[in-house]
């Protein structure tokens, strides 16, 4: 009977994949040493520790590496799998890498702010793989009102996917957690706003087709520093320990984040200037005056 040859990596742990025949009524396995292809600089010594054999439990971080085009998006079934069950784990986007969580599992979406140490009053951001994820979870894109004002939705339609999360106004099946105030045990505020990303990569968006549901996601930084964390091998040293289930590394990523667009207010303002480009449409906070167009946006965009 011939099988089909699988190897899951697990963090530190490598496991024998399945000889491709079983000679008898005994299962004979033999040990291979494994061969793992590192995509950052390969003189990097954290990443050339796990390319040595270590065994540890099984119910250890889950690393899969993941080629950035998504050539080999098979690899990804088990990180789909147990976001599924409520983890919580790493993955990378157009931008920077993200921790990320199933959007309708409350007590995952509390776990990632533990490990992030994010508190309470700082809304999250959802990761989406269509415009119809954006139509559920939000109120949407102010449309033209036929007197010469520009249909805003037809304009995000030309640069999504890409590196910009857009603030919108939360609808109410976006889970209270993701946008509440107070703290734990006190009654969840009125509903608030939530950036909204749709990412042009293919991992991500390969993680939320097959998941088939957004993702709460919060920016990778060093715990004590405001400084973007771009290997996720080094991630997973950081973090690990903190409670993660599983980083999917899709390589090395530049410290580019994504532009951060206010869509509440009258017009689409650009709060954080990123990778995105400022298009016409959209306004600078140096372009408006005044104390109304003053407000801070306390969005955790990635």
């Amino acid at each position: 009977m011939a099988l089909k040859l699988l190897q899951w990596k697990f963090y530190g742990q490598e496991r024998a994949p399945l000889s491709s025949h079983i000679p008898g009524p005994a299962c004979n396995f033999r040990r291979r040493r494994p061969q793992v292809v590192a995509f950052a600089v390969k003189r990097n010594p954290k990443r050339l520790k796990y390319a040595t054999p270590r065994f540890t439990k099984e119910d250890g971080l889950l690393y899969v590496q993941v080629d950035p085009s998504g050539s080999d998006s098979w690899k990804l079934e088990p990180v789909v799998d147990i976001l599924r069950k409520g983890a919580v784990g790493v993955i990378p986007t157009d931008t920077v890498y993200a921790i990320a969580c199933n959007l309708k599992s409350h007590s995952a979406i509390e776990r990632l702010r533990r490990i992030k140490n994010i508190a309470d009053s700082k809304p999250l951001s959802i990761l989406c793989h269509s415009f119809r994820d954006i139509d559920t979870y939000t109120l949407g894109f102010p449309c033209g009102d036929g007197q010469g004002h520009t249909n805003i939705f037809r304009a995000v339609k030309q640069c999504l996917p890409g590196p910009y999360t857009f603030i919108l106004t939360a609808s109410k099946e976006l889970p209270r957690q993701c946008s509440r105030y107070g703290t734990r045990a006190a009654k969840y505020a009125s509903r608030k706003n939530v950036g909204v990303r749709m990412p042009d990569d293919a991992i991500c968006q390969a993680i939320l087709e097959k998941l088939e549901a957004p993702l709460i996601s919060t920016s990778v930084k060093w715990p004590k520093e405001n400084e973007w964390m771009i290997d996720p091998v080094v991630i997973a040293d950081i973090y690990g320990p903190e409670g993660l289930d599983f980083v999917v590394d899709g390589g090395v990523r530049v410290a580019d984040p994504s532009t951060v667009v206010d869509m509440t207010g009258g017009y689409p303002k650009v709060v954080r200037q990123g990778k995105g480009p400022k298009l016409h449409w959209m306004v600078s906070e140096e372009d408006v005056d005044g104390a109304d167009h003053e407000k801070d946006v306390a969005i955790d965009a990635i």
